[in-house]
């Protein structure tokens, strides 16, 4: 599907985020539905023509006129968001830098991990599939304050040193 077939079956309102049905498709969506549905994680999904796709791909491929290069990235992490401001390009690399702190981590930073041999936090931080070592510290919030530093060096405005 290109722009032009997205713009002939779909409004798109960009301060919104939302989807709307142009035309009726088939029983269950009528002209000025709004399309799609919700997965279990907050994403949603449109299917146009056999085709399963995310909402948030198709708000830049309706906003730009082109598929997305890589990834669309949600700035603020919220997949429910699909507002053309929240949506920005990104490598997969760059999309992975925007992830929340793991639910199984136990400092409560990004990228620190209780060392049991050492008896110290450390901080480590990945870039383009390599990992580095940022120190060795005594409190958690230390290790944090590294991470949150190499972070914003390594992987600028996507880089998302807390929560």
């Amino acid at each position: 599907m290109d722009a032009v077939e997205l713009r002939r079956l779909l409004d798109y309102d960009p301060a919104t985020g939302i989807f709307r049905w142009r035309v009726r498709t088939s029983s269950r969506a009528a002209a000025g539905d709004v399309a799609g549905f919700s997965r279990d994680d907050g994403y949603r999904l449109i299917g146009v023509k056999g085709r399963m796709y995310l909402v948030h791909r198709l708000a830049w491929l309706h906003t730009t006129g082109d598929w997305p290069a890589a990834t669309v990235d949600h700035i603020d992490r919220d997949p429910t968001n699909n507002r053309f401001t929240n949506l920005r390009a990104a490598s997969h690399s760059q999309n992975a830098c925007n992830k929340a702190v793991p639910r199984n981590n136990t400092s409560g930073f990004k990228g620190v991990v209780w060392h049991k041999k050492s008896k110290v936090w450390q901080a480590q931080i990945k870039k383009r599939g390599k990992m580095y070592y940022l120190g060795s510290f005594n409190a958690p919030e230390l290790a944090g304050r590294a991470y949150a530093e190499a972070s914003k060096r390594l992987h600028g405005s996507f880089g998302r040193p807390v929560c």
